[in-house]
């Protein structure tokens, strides 16, 4: 029994470390690192902004443009365009990434 158990388990850590980030995922996994564009905004000045995501809390991200500098972007306010590390780009809503990351784990999500 003892052996059956350690290997279950093995095999879903292995299961869980190469899960892909895809566009029914995206949700469900950690955006930090991620190039991320902002399409739309009600803050007209942020509409564009793109770079990578190097923080992130319950209402905001924190993007580092190309040129190094940092901004802060409400999530409520935007819709967003992520590019996955396999190239697929995903277009996000802000709406559905509020709360914390580690929170939106647990969340069901049924449209986004």
């Amino acid at each position: 029994m003892r052996g059956r158990k350690s290997l279950r388990s093995y095999r879903a850590r292995a299961r869980l470390s190469s899960m892909e980030i895809t566009p029914r995922n995206i949700l469900r996994h950690e955006l930090i690192g991620l190039k991320v564009r902002v399409l739309e905004s009600r803050v007209r000045s942020q509409v564009g902004i793109e770079g990578r995501v190097i923080d992130e809390t319950m209402n905001t991200f924190t993007i580092e443009l190309n040129d190094g500098r940092r901004v802060k972007v409400l999530k409520k306010d935007c819709t967003f365009l992520f590019t996955l590390p396999s190239g697929l780009l995903v277009k996000v809503e802000g709406k559905v990434l509020i709360g914390r990351p580690e929170d939106r784990l647990k969340r069901r999500v049924r449209y986004w």
